[in-house]
């Protein structure tokens, strides 16, 4: 069985958000060779360019709440308070920006030795453009979906399906059709597709 997933598969893994317990029994599975978990390789470099862009944000804010507790501090009956808590908040930020890169790194070997990675070729990028106007899909959703059904129609899978939890955009009567008749489900929630994956095992 293929399963392919996308960018917030990764993200739910490194970020531990609501679904990354389902995120994780999955990549269990197929690194225990029940399955095949598919990727494209744009999903494997965009979260990297989230953990970029949310460390640079929490620096402002270190930066901005710097500037505002030193102003606080000048008043006399504020300064142990403020000098305790500021150096257990600056503390988690800085431990929570420590392991969410460890998670990162964690799951991105992971996924490179167990998943087969899409590569971004020149016709995918051309195609992609024809989705975006056809489904009206952003340009990094057009990239993700191009490349599934590259995927799709490259290997022809008795079964698949492709997880992902962009259902505002994913989730349509056109793309669901489209993947159907590639035998590829879509599933907008993990943990649905856990279900669907352990089902399908079993049968």
């Amino acid at each position: 069985m293929k399963i392919y997933v996308e960018t917030n598969f990764f993200l739910e893994l490194v970020f531990e958000q609501e679904q990354f317990q389902s995120c994780e029994e999955i990549l269990l599975l197929c690194e225990g060779g029940r399955a095949e978990l598919i990727i494209p390789a744009y999903s494997l470099a965009e979260p990297h360019e989230k953990l970029i862009r949310q460390d640079r944000n929490r620096k402002a804010l270190q930066q901005h709440l710097d500037r505002e507790f030193k102003q606080l501090e000048r008043t006399a009956s504020y300064q142990n308070l403020i000098q305790n808590n500021i150096r257990e908040l600056f503390r988690l930020l800085v431990d929570i920006d420590v392991q969410e890169k460890r998670r990162f790194a964690e799951y991105r070997n992971r996924l490179l030795s167990h998943a087969d990675i899409i590569p971004l070729t020149a016709d995918i990028i051309s195609e992609a453009t024809t989705h975006e106007d056809c489904y009206g899909l952003m340009p990094q959703d057009a990239l993700v979906y191009t490349s599934i059904l590259f995927h799709l129609n490259l290997h022809k899978p008795a079964i698949a399906c492709f997880l992902n939890r962009n259902s505002r955009d994913f989730d349509t009567p056109e793309i669901k059709a489209e993947l159907n008749r590639l035998n590829c489900r879509m599933i907008s929630q993990f943990n649905q597709g856990l279900s669907f994956i352990q089902s399908q095992l079993l049968s």
